[in-house]
C-alpha cells in the first residue's frame, strides 16, 4: 500500500489544525476536498480527469451541475457533491440521488470535507441506494477503513473489485449501526426477538418493559466477558515474552549497599493495564506501536516508544488507583481496578489520535 496510510493520516492531522478557520463551501473545497482527492492520486487540475461543475441534466431541468466528476475516456466514473464543512450531509443526499440516474457513473460521493459517503446502486440498477456502502471520516480514521479507501486510488480503481465488497460493507455497517442503537436503547422488537428463544410466556407490553433493562445489561456483560477473555490471552502472551526477555546467565551477586536506590518492579496489574490500553486501540493504530515504560511513580503507556507521545499514566500499585491522560488539563480519574480502564476507551482514543 506504499505510503498511502501516512499520506491520509498527514492530511487528517492538517485538517484537525485548520478546520475551525474554514467557514465557506469554497474554502472547504480548496482546503480539504481537493487535497483529499490528490492523496487518492487524482490530478485535480486536469479537467480530463477531475472535472469541476460537471453537467448532469435532470429530467426537465437542464444545466444541473455536480461539483466534480472523476472522468475516464470522457465518461464520468464518480460523481462528487461537495458541501461546506459546516453543513450536515443528511439533507443533501436527495440532490445527488437525482444526478446519479442521469449519468453513466457507477459511484457517487457526498462530502463536507470531513465525512465522505460512498454510494452505488446495489439495490436497483442505475438508481442510487438511499444509504452509503462506505463512510470515511477524515477526523476519525480507522486502520481497517484505509484499505477500503485505497481501492478508490486512481491506479487501483476497479469497478468490479469494489462492487464485490460493497454489498458486504454496506450491510455490515448497517448491522453495526442497528446493534449500536440496541446497545443504548433496546427496542421492543429486539427484546421480543431475544425472549423468543428463552421465555415461554406471553410477551406483553409489561413483560417487554420488564426485560428491556435485563437485555441491555446482558449485552454489556457479554461484551465485557469477551473483552476479558481476549485480555487474558493477550496477557498470557505478553507474560511469556517478558519471561523470555528476563532469562539471563547466572551471575555472582555482590552485596547491595543499604543506600542503593529502590529497583523499579513492573507488576502484574501494570502489565494488565498496558494490555487493556493496547486492546482498546487495536482498531486505531497498529498494536506494535503501543509500548510501555515503568518508573517509580507511575506506569507510562506511550505510542512509538516515544516519551513525548505518552497516552496515559497508570497508578495501580497503591490503594488509590488512577489513570491520567495526556490532554491539556492532564485529566486524572480515580479507578477501582484495571478493568475500569476500559470505561475510558473514548478518551484513550482521543488522546492517541493527537499523535497519528
Amino acid at each position: 500500500m506504499d505510503n498511502f496510510p501516512e499520506l491520509i493520516k498527514a492530511l487528517s492531522k492538517r485538517v484537525h489544525k485548520i478546520k475551525d478557520s474554514i467557514q465557506t463551501e469554497e474554502a472547504t473545497k480548496t482546503s480539504i476536498i481537493m487535497p483529499f482527492f490528490q492523496v487518492l492520486n487524482y490530478d485535480v487540475f486536469n479537467p480530463e480527469e477531475f472535472l469541476p461543475e460537471f453537467v448532469a441534466d435532470v429530467g426537465i431541468k437542464k444545466g444541473e451541475k455536480v461539483d466534480y466528476a472523476i472522468m475516464k475516456n470522457g465518461e464520468p466514473l464518480i460523481l462528487i457533491e461537495a458541501k461546506s464543512i459546516q453543513e450536515p450531509l443528511e439533507k443533501h443526499d436527495s440532490q445527488l440521488f437525482r444526478y446519479f440516474g442521469t449519468t453513466k457513473a457507477k459511484f457517487a460521493i457526498l462530502t463536507n470535507g470531513i465525512t465522505y459517503r460512498f454510494y452505488t446502486d446495489l439495490e436497483e440498477q442505475n438508481k442510487m441506494d438511499a444509504t452509503p456502502f462506505f463512510e470515511f471520516n477524515l477526523l476519525d480514521i480507522r486502520d481497517n477503513q484505509i484499505s477500503e479507501l485505497y481501492k478508490f486510488r486512481r491506479e487501483n480503481f476497479d469497478i468490479e473489485n469494489i462492487l464485490t465488497t460493497a454489498s458486504e460493507l454496506k450491510y455490515t455497517n448497517e448491522i453495526k449501526q442497528f446493534l449500536a442503537k440496541q446497545w443504548d436503547n433496546p427496542s421492543d422488537e429486539f427484546v421480543s426477538f431475544i425472549l423468543s428463544n428463552i421465555y415461554s410466556g406471553k410477551k406483553t407490553k409489561q413483560v417487554l418493559e420488564k426485560f428491556n433493562g435485563v437485555v441491555k445489561k446482558s449485552l454489556k456483560q457479554f461484551v465485557n466477558d469477551m473483552l476479558n477473555d481476549k485480555l487474558k490471552v493477550a496477557l498470557a502472551n505478553t507474560n511469556s515474552e517478558a519471561d523470555n526477555d528476563m532469562e539471563q546467565p547466572t551471575q555472582t551477586v555482590k552485596e547491595v549497599a543499604a543506600t542503593e536506590e529502590p529497583q523499579i518492579v513492573t507488576t502484574q496489574e501494570e502489565i494488565e493495564g498496558y494490555v487493556t490500553v493496547k486492546l482498546l486501540l487495536h482498531n486505531i493504530v497498529d498494536p506494535e506501536r503501543v509500548h510501555y515504560r515503568d518508573n517509580l511513580s507511575y506506569f507510562n503507556v506511550l505510542l512509538d516508544n516515544n516519551i513525548r507521545k505518552w497516552i496515559c499514566r497508570l497508578g495501580l500499585n497503591g490503594s488509590n488507583k488512577y489513570i491520567q491522560f495526556n490532554d491539556e488539563s492532564r485529566t486524572t480519574i480515580n479507578i477501582n481496578s484495571v478493568s475500569d480502564i476500559a470505561l475510558h476507551k473514548d478518551k484513550i482514543i482521543e488522546v492517541t489520535k493527537k499523535f497519528i
